[in-house]
């Protein structure tokens, strides 16, 4: 892989592309920080768009900033091991839902829309958008470019390890 150089993360890959860098980061910055999104669900959307992809240094770089932001941790898990979760808050599985369908189907049905619509509004649920793709982008890059899985944190998925998939029987698949 491609050295990151000693900077943590995405960062360290992107800096050989620094134009890319600074602006991927200001997208970064503002799908974390400044959308319109309350913290717990810019962590949820971290944690979904890091599981569908793989990415284990974001999950691990951000799992407990999610259970501390108030996604119960019976959710994580569900996420981590790719069960559905489930939400007490109405708003929040509207949420998760939504996110979910995204991801999983790349389309989202007239029913979820119009649930997280009359939660978030428009605005809510473009800035959603935008920090799905961002947080997917981040986690293509740092699966590509194989940034250090943080060797003191556990693997955070059971069918994962190191850069690739295992089967159900623990042999490391060819896919």
């Amino acid at each position: 892989p491609l050295e990151g150089g000693d900077c943590a993360g995405e960062v360290g890959v992107w800096l050989h592309s620094p134009e890319m860098c600074e602006r991927a980061e200001s997208l970064g910055a503002f799908a974390r920080f400044d959308c319109s999104l309350p913290k717990h669900l810019r962590e949820l959307t971290l944690l979904m768009a890091a599981r569908n992809w793989d990415a284990q240094y974001s999950w691990n770089a951000h799992v407990h900033q999610a259970v501390e932001a108030g996604i119960p941790e019976a959710a994580v898990q569900a996420i981590a091991e790719r069960r559905e979760a489930v939400f007490e808050d109405e708003a929040d599985q509207a949420f998760y839902q939504f996110c979910r369908e995204v991801l999983e189907e790349h389309f989202v049905t007239d029913e979820t829309f119009a649930r997280a619509l009359a939660h978030f509004g428009p605005k809510g649920l473009v800035d959603t958008i935008g920090a799905l793709g961002n947080f997917t982008m981040l986690g293509m890059c740092l699966n590509t470019f194989q940034v250090d899985l943080q060797a003191d944190r556990e693997p955070p998925f059971p069918d994962i390890r190191g850069y690739g998939r295992i089967a159900p029987d623990g042999a490391r698949s060819s896919a």
